[in-house]
């Protein structure tokens, strides 16, 4: 049996909490390593148990859930931090992916789908709850007559196409034949010249734009 995916639960309503931890429980993927209900609990666990998954609510108590996005992210970069929220703020969605957060899930989501966009978070991919998208294509719209997707190379477009298609780094290493470690460069220079903070914004940005490597 593979190991499982530790996770953290943060958020201060104690019954969604519990439903949340026990989709967890159910599934073989994952095992909840700790929950609390505020923002400093939150970063405490983090530094204690450096999960690989944090589900973070934005409205905690004690501070806002988009600055301990931030901190999270910096300081336990190893955690992918996953938004679990009823905010549909278009301003608050952008923050948060800039700030780290590898997904942005309405609260609303039925179990089942939630697991599955855990594993996909899992599996290098990025997910935004759908009614949200077009917040984010609105947001990246090409600036300029030439737009920043001209800016990229031939690999550097190669490996934009595999992140429209949600493939992880691995499979992008294994179509076009090189080291993850090198398609993690391409990746983080693709982010810098689309001027975006996460894979899902190049993916929608590349989405938008109908690209064609």
């Amino acid at each position: 049996m593979s190991e499982r995916t530790r996770v953290i639960v943060a958020d201060d309503h104690e019954l969604f909490r519990r439903g949340v931890i026990d989709a967890l429980r159910a599934s073989d993927d994952f095992e909840v390593a700790g929950e609390c209900a505020t923002a400093r609990d939150a970063l405490q666990l983090a530094r204690i148990h450096l999960p690989e998954l944090v589900l973070l609510d934005l409205g905690l108590p004690d501070r806002s859930g988009l600055d301990v996005v931030g901190e999270m992210h910096r300081e336990c970069p190893i955690s992918r931090i996953v938004v679990l929220t009823v905010s549909e703020d278009e301003r608050a969605l952008l923050r948060a992916l800039r700030e780290g957060a590898s997904a942005y899930i309405l609260k609303g989501i039925a179990a089942d789908e939630l697991i599955r966009a855990l594993r996909a978070v899992m599996g290098g991919e990025s997910y935004v709850s759908p009614t949200l998208a077009s917040h984010l294509l609105r947001e990246m719209e090409a600036p300029g007559p030439r737009g920043p997707l001209a800016e990229l190379s031939d690999r550097e477009r190669e490996v934009l196409a595999g992140l429209a298609q949600g493939e992880t780094n691995r499979e992008i290493a294994t179509r076009l034949h090189l080291s993850e470690k090198t398609v993690k460069y391409y990746v983080t220079n693709v982010l810098i010249k689309l001027h975006v903070r996460s894979r899902v914004e190049a993916a929608l940005l590349a989405q938008r734009a109908s690209f064609r490597p």
